[in-house]
């Protein structure tokens, strides 16, 4: 393994990091950076506050009649100011697409569950169920067993 640091006051700060697989190493490198460039977290609204949420606690983000939501590690469902497609470009790796509508935090699912009709829901620590189409669920296979 090599390190390289190259200090240079006119450029842009940029951090990158070549691997041959994703470890714990790596995601603790990305939440690190993460947290020292204040890109942690997003403001979030409910009907009586505002806050800023991490990416950690975040469990799902998702569209619903034009509108985006995220919901936290506790099941609360808050609105984002952002569309899906601009929160995906912000988010941590660790974040993946599950529907068309929605994105996971790989980290808060505790399991996928397979329904009667062979549809699969993506269930969160906290409970929370989010479906999970067809295609994006052949991806999280190949992704996380290779098949």
């Amino acid at each position: 393994m090599k390190f390289n640091l190259i200090i240079d006051k006119s450029k842009e700060e940029e951090i990158t990091a070549t691997v041959h697989d994703r470890s714990s190493l790596t995601e603790r490198i990305e939440a690190l950076v993460m947290q020292y460039s204040r890109n942690d977290r997003i403001p979030v609204f409910s009907e009586d506050e505002m806050k800023l949420l991490s990416f950690s606690e975040i469990e799902s983000v998702f569209s619903e009649e034009g509108k985006t939501f995220v919901t936290d590690s506790s099941g609360n469902r808050f609105r984002i100011k952002m569309r899906l497609y601009e929160i995906e470009e912000i988010l941590p790796s660790y974040f993946i697409r599950i529907n068309k509508s929605a994105l996971a935090n790989e980290k808060r699912i505790e399991r996928f569950s397979a329904n009667f009709s062979g549809a699969v829901d993506a269930v969160f620590k906290s409970g929370n169920k989010e479906y999970v189409s067809r295609r994006c669920f052949a991806e999280i296979k190949r992704r996380y067993f290779g098949k």
